[in-house]
């Protein structure tokens, strides 16, 4: 009863999310409690979401102080070189752009963390995606999925709870599975081909310092067939309808004389907006690189660490309290859906832990699995990792569910490491997992709906897996 009910609940969430019946924030909240009481166990319902926002309030926290620490950061222009990189490379190609979107999401994500990841992607690519009029659910798909594959290093997470769950070496886990994760990464650089071309063919070669102002609000845009229609500045949210470009220079900053592009607040291409700290630049650059060291290193955990970066970076680049305020009011709206998210997500995590719904549900999994599958349990393991990171947490499928699959390919001769690796697989697709609170960075800073985000972006990241599965059984890893 548990099982048909828990996996009853997921669905009818991801309905509602998804036909935008309800917003994730009271879909979080409000089915689970339903289904609570519909399990006879409404009563327990405060103690469930109770323990559930205690084991997710370091989260919350994290996310809180961390957004505030990369807003002070994009504000005072520690990241408008890596802007203006990506802008010469990109130019005002869409098929650049997503291809740049991917990978810039690679190289930040070697910092094992999914939220500072998206931070710095969706703040360094929206702009461009937004005066291109490009579709923004590219830019989150493309950036979950390019982070669920980098997911994977040993400091990310996954990697070490599957170690720590099988006692086994992170290293020996790890390392023979790059030549697959590495076909992952190739795949995702594939997509982003693809998805750029189509956003190309839709949207034209646009050539940003050939545009021209017919009139206040419009632009005219020169595609790459000699055509040019005239467009609106701001674009539509996240679908993927209508066609434009602002002005400006090829490397997206504007001409002498204009007055910047400002798309929803955020101006992270002007050169003379106010918060710029030019003479602090190397001190915000070396505390960055102190904070993801110590990050990586666990001097401190995450949430101490950055709370006191924030701390530090509002006190030295802003002294006055005026101007610590002003930062913090401008970044409020994020820290606010972010951590709503969070907390809500914990009703959701709660009441399935809680219930018994997961584990219910995982034993019902484990317990399909024909006697003949036994000795391709590695197999079988990559395969249910998709479904069950998506659905629970890391820790509820690394610590409760591994186990079991390990202790029944042992019985058929299938090493544990085999099994630790081919449990990496899922991550590509746990990315967009409505249970990871870094997703909803990604979506609320890209102002994109957690529904159409999920819509898009769940069959090329479970394509993701199912090609470093694919590449694992190849190379004979699993």
């Amino acid at each position: 009863m548990l099982t048909v009910l828990g996996f009853a609940m997921i669905a009818t969430f991801l309905v509602l999310i998804m036909t935008k019946k309800m917003s994730p924030i009271a879909a979080l909240v409000l089915i689970p409690a339903l289904f609570c009481v519909a399990v006879g166990q409404g009563a327990q319902l405060g103690d469930y979401v109770l323990e559930g926002v205690g084991n997710l309030a370091p989260t919350a926290a994290m996310l809180m102080f961390a957004i505030v620490y990369f807003g002070v950061m994009i504000d005072v222009g520690l990241f408008d070189p890596i802007v203006r990189g990506i802008l010469r490379f990109c130019k005002a190609d869409p098929l650049r752009i997503v291809i740049g979107t991917a990978v810039l999401a690679a190289i930040v994500s070697l910092d094992g963390d999914g939220s500072t990841t998206f931070m710095i992607t969706v703040s360094a690519m929206y702009p461009l995606y937004k005066r291109l009029k490009m579709s923004l659910v590219v830019l989150t798909g493309i950036a979950a999925t390019a982070n669920g594959v980098m997911n994977t290093l040993p400091w990310g997470g996954p990697t070490a709870r599957a170690a720590t769950a099988l006692k086994l070496d992170a290293a020996d886990i790890f390392v023979p599975m790059i030549p697959a994760l590495g076909a992952g990464l190739v795949f995702v650089l594939v997509l982003a081909y693809v998805l750029g071309r189509r956003e190309r063919k839709r949207l034209g070669y646009l050539t940003l310092d050939e545009a021209l102002e017919p009139e206040p609000g419009t632009v005219l845009v020169k595609t790459g067939g000699g055509g040019e229609h005239a467009a609106a500045t701001t674009g539509s949210g996240a679908g993927d309808k209508g066609a434009g470009a602002g002005s400006g220079a090829e490397d997206g900053s504007p001409r002498e004389g204009e007055v910047p592009l400002q798309e929803g607040g955020f101006q992270g291409l002007d050169p003379n907006r106010a918060t710029l700290r030019p003479k602090l630049y190397w001190f915000n650059a070396g505390l960055t690189l102190a904070l993801l060291t110590a990050m990586i290193m666990e001097l401190l955990p995450i949430p101490v660490l950055f709370l006191l970066g924030a701390a530090l970076a509002l006190t030295v680049n802003f002294p006055s309290m005026a101007d610590q305020k002003a930062r913090i009011a401008a970044h409020a709206d994020n820290v606010l859906n972010v951590a709503g998210m969070v907390f809500a997500a914990a009703v959701f995590t709660g009441v399935l832990t809680g219930t018994g719904m997961v584990e219910h549900m995982a034993d019902w999994l484990v317990g399909a699995i024909p006697e003949g599958m036994g000795p391709h349990m590695a197999i079988v393991t990559g395969v249910l990792s998709l479904p069950l990171t998506y659905f629970m947490s890391n820790d509820g499928f690394y610590f409760g569910v591994l186990p079991v699959l390990a202790e029944a390919g042992a019985a058929h001769g299938v090493s544990p490491l085999e099994i630790a690796r081919a449990s990496l697989v899922g991550q590509p697709l746990h990315m967009s997992s409505p249970l990871v609170p870094a997703v909803y960075v990604l979506v609320g800073m890209a102002k994109v709906e957690f529904g159409d985000h999920t819509r898009f972006t769940v069959k090329w990241a479970a394509l993701t897996s199912l090609v470093v599965l694919g590449a694992g059984i190849l190379f004979g890893i699993i």
